[in-house]
């Protein structure tokens, strides 16, 4: 080895730093995070946040009616709890609640099949595409109360008239929902079902309908919530349906009888209604699935 190669390594060489020793402060002089109070764990659970909301709004509500104070305009609070607990010890409220959740569920669960079989025909074919779009375009816009007088007229006094307009409030709602989360998943998913011959029913079961699965919830609680809407406006134009009204024909004939305060105990308990299915249903199988699967927040 030539000595000015030697030469040339030695300054390529890099420097050896010297050791030192850091020396780190106690444990205990670093400070401390300051924990948050009882009031502000507490605050930060959101039943507490509603509960409080609620009671802000029952406050509201009594003052209100204490002011106006005219019980056939505007019943107190107070009033109104005490109808609507009269309602659910007589068993008169639950029954007609019952009746209306039996003919609703009837309703609903049909227009969901209606729903899945009109979208699963689009996704597959393009007659059921530009089916689904002229149907959607003529029929969604349509106020499904508009057509009691024609559930009437073809199916008489029944639950099966107030279940055709059920129907027809769930079915374009979901199918809209449906078909736009099909439409949104992914190529690269298209493309793997396919690639493991998934066709047809299969195809759609396990490729289309987890993907699109958050799209398929929010038009499940959209139509839920028209098809709760439509059951109460038909009731109080329809009356009874095979002898025995709903929470609709309650609200309508204590109206007659001039008993505001069991109106709103029966609006109460539509409200109550609509909370218990929001959060104990649909709250719970977005949790368990979307949620779960990082596919929302």
């Amino acid at each position: 080895m030539s000595a000015d190669f030697r030469s040339h390594a030695t300054l390529t060489v890099a420097p050896v730093r010297p050791e030192y020793e850091c020396t780190l402060e106690p444990f205990t002089a670093a400070p401390v995070a300051r924990q948050r109070g009882l009031r502000s764990r507490l605050w930060q659970q959101a039943w507490l946040r509603k509960a409080v909301i609620l009671l802000w709004l029952m406050l509201l509500w009594e003052v209100t009616g204490r002011l106006v104070d005219n019980d056939l305009l505007v019943p107190t609070f107070t009033q109104t709890a005490v109808a609507f607990w009269q309602g659910l010890a007589s068993g008169e409220l639950l029954l007609r609640a019952a009746v209306s959740v039996k003919v609703l569920l009837q309703g609903y669960a049909l227009g969901v099949v209606a729903a899945f079989g009109l979208t699963s025909l689009a996704v597959s074919t393009q007659f059921g595409r530009d089916l689904l779009s002229t149907l959607t375009s003529m029929l969604n816009p349509l106020p499904a109360i508009a057509l009691l007088p024609l559930a009437l007229l073809w199916f008489g006094l029944g639950d099966n008239s107030l279940i055709f307009v059920l129907v027809h409030s769930v079915l374009w709602p979901l199918a809209l929902s449906t078909y736009s989360g099909f439409l949104a998943v992914p190529e690269t998913l298209r493309m793997a079902g396919r690639n493991y011959g998934l066709r047809g029913v299969r195809y759609i079961f396990q490729i289309l309908v987890p993907a699109a699965l958050p799209s398929i919830l929010s038009g499940l609680r959209l139509s839920w919530a028209f098809a709760w809407r439509t059951l109460i406006a038909a009731e109080l134009v329809f009356g009874t349906t095979s002898g025995q009204g709903g929470l609709g024909w309650y609200i309508f004939q204590n109206r007659n009888e001039l008993y505001t305060d069991r109106v709103f105990a029966g609006l109460a308990l539509v409200i109550l209604l609509g909370l218990l299915v929001e959060n104990l249903l649909f709250n719970t199988l977005e949790r368990v699935t979307v949620r779960r699967w990082g596919m929302q927040k």
